[in-house]
């Protein structure tokens, strides 16, 4: 079945700006941080047992934790009071350990004054910042700057940038299960959980919510892109609440949990990133992160135990994969993976994307040249992992509905129960990392780099990875009718995984098979200075970096088109 393009703006599903569930609760930002501190604050207690012996453990290891992150890994974007904050807190821990005469009960209350403190902190850290009048420029800013660099790239001519011959979604294909994604939108929240290569997701998935007329969502972006100046604009004004990787603390964490969870019971729409971070090694996540994903199974118990029903109370999670032809940031990341699965016991950060120019340097390249984005809605799910209807009803292996409400009942009535609760998780990161397969969109310069990889892992089967990246490039070559043949081999094999609906492709891929690699080639090297592959004269294929080779590579992982070699 041929794949629709979304080549039209549907009209907003709710066109009052007053009704979005985000306006309201900007409105009582004050109000609703506090509760998050306060849930917070709840939820830390419980896990520490009341114990005030175990309470002072977890905050002074918050302490020390904070402490070193503000010495060794400071940013731009930290609160200017970060220091002396932290600095009363270790008063405050002193005083209390070392004045004698206090009893237990005294000392317990003090250790939770400073963890509210800690928590309120967070709370606030964390909170978005969205104001509706924002949004809407913010949205006709980003939707016009783009289109006009499109233009330009396409149209020759001065008059070009001010033409309206091409739009964005020419550039960007939009594709899968935009239909229902709109109709469940106007019957529950929506939790839309994409996969994460760039740091160009966060306003492309912003973009994309704007073209499907949807209501603004709550998005998790990492506290980093903040210290950006223009993604730092860009995300307070489309609703971001911060995530901050550096702090893994249990403070953090709950506070950052209870924040998401709140947020999806209050009805709010919500975006983040479940696999926690960008991929480092060009995967699509294999492994997520579990945290903010419980949040979503929690508010829907929740919905549940204040007697919202299985339709009106529904929590739909909708999984998107984007795919790009290359990643701006591909050579620090790769670096990144490398390190970390080297065991090197230390590497530092190197982000193409740190600062305002070198995105607008990165924008201007990616609109002047032929690359293509595609951005794939997944079917929706309930927070169990079960497919839903046009309904919302939820739907078992057979296509029988089931009442998602059953699955958190104990003993005739709604219950909390962690342990459950905690498998739920796992089944549904499981059932996403399979929808980010199914969905996922082979592109040409996938399958080029993939082959090439492979290839040269054939010739040098006696290495291990870190000495295959470590081959010298000028002893690197593959003849073209071997590598074409190859191309042809994995390429049948994508398509019948594809007639078994467990991947996806995209048109290009039906070309003549010269044409292909031809694409392919120029655009997964499209801004690199070092090209993953490359052409000698005589037409053999090369490659003037192998890591990046190898980064490119992996989108095709987890596939089994492996065993093809």
């Amino acid at each position: 079945m041929e794949e629709k393009y979304i080549k039209h703006k549907y009209e907003p599903i709710h066109p009052s700006k007053d009704e979005w569930p985000v306006v309201k609760l900007a409105r009582e930002r004050k109000e609703f941080v506090k509760k998050v501190a306060d849930l917070s604050e709840d939820r830390i207690l419980k896990l520490t047992g009341n114990n005030p012996d175990i309470l002072k453990e977890e905050l002074e290891t918050t302490l020390y934790r904070e402490k070193l992150r503000i010495k060794q890994n400071p940013w731009v974007v930290d609160p200017d009071d970060d220091g002396s904050f932290w600095s009363g807190v270790k008063s405050s821990l002193v005083q209390i350990s070392t004045e004698a005469g206090r009893n237990k009960v005294k000392k317990f209350q003090e250790y939770k004054s400073v963890l509210n403190s800690i928590t309120a902190r967070y709370a606030e850290e964390i909170a978005s910042n969205f104001k509706a009048t924002h949004y809407k420029f913010t949205r006709s800013v980003v939707t016009y700057g783009f289109s006009r660099l499109l233009n330009a790239a396409r149209v020759k001519g001065f008059k070009s940038i001010f033409s309206n011959q091409y739009t964005l979604q020419d550039k960007i294909q939009i594709t899968g299960e935009t239909d229902q994604l709109r109709d469940l939108a106007t019957k529950g929240t929506v939790v839309m959980v994409p996969t994460h290569f760039s740091n160009l997701d966060s306003i492309l998935i912003g973009w994309v919510i704007s073209v499907l007329g949807l209501p603004p969502f709550i998005y998790g972006a990492g506290l980093n892109l903040f210290n950006i100046s223009i993604f730092a604009y860009f995300m307070n004004s489309l609703g971001a609440y911060k995530v901050d990787r550096r702090k893994k603390n249990l403070m953090y964490l709950e506070t950052l949990k209870t924040y998401s969870k709140e947020a999806i019971q209050f009805g709010c729409h919500s975006l983040f990133f479940p696999g926690g971070t960008r991929s480092r090694s060009g995967m699509i996540e294999s492994k997520l992160k579990l945290g903010l994903l419980s949040t979503a199974i929690e508010a829907q118990r929740a919905n549940f135990e204040n007697g919202l029903d299985d339709i009106s109370g529904k929590i739909f999670i909708v999984p998107v994969t984007i795919n790009y032809h290359f990643v701006l940031e591909a050579p620090s990341l790769i670096r990144d993976h490398l390190s970390i699965t080297g065991q090197e016991r230390y590497y530092k950060e190197n982000d193409e994307f740190s600062n305002s120019y070198k995105i607008s340097k990165f924008l201007i390249k990616f609109f002047t040249k032929g690359s293509d984005i595609s951005v794939s809605v997944g079917k929706a799910m309930d927070v169990l992992g079960n497919y839903v209807d046009v309904d919302g009803r939820s739907l078992d292996k057979h296509g029988r509905v089931i009442n998602t409400r059953d699955y958190f009942i104990s003993d005739g009535k709604v219950s909390v129960d962690n342990q459950r609760e905690e498998e739920y998780t796992n089944m549904l990161g499981k059932r996403i990392v399979e929808e980010f397969h199914k969905i996922n969109r082979v592109f040409n310069s996938h399958l080029v780099a993939f082959v090439a990889f492979e290839m040269i892992k054939k010739q040098n089967r006696k290495l291990d990875l870190f000495d295959l990246l470590r081959l010298p490039e000028e002893e690197i070559s593959i003849p073209y009718g071997e590598f074409k043949a190859s191309c042809h081999l994995v390429l049948d094999k994508i398509n019948e995984l594809k007639s078994q609906g467990l991947i996806n492709t995209a048109p290009h891929l039906s070309l003549d098979m010269d044409e292909i690699i031809k694409r392919g080639m120029e655009n997964v090297g499209m801004y690199h200075a070092k090209r993953p592959i490359i052409q000698d004269k005589k037409g053999d294929i090369g490659t003037d970096d192998m890591s990046l080779l190898y980064f490119y590579h992996n989108r095709l992982t987890g596939y089994g088109l492996e065993k093809l070699y």
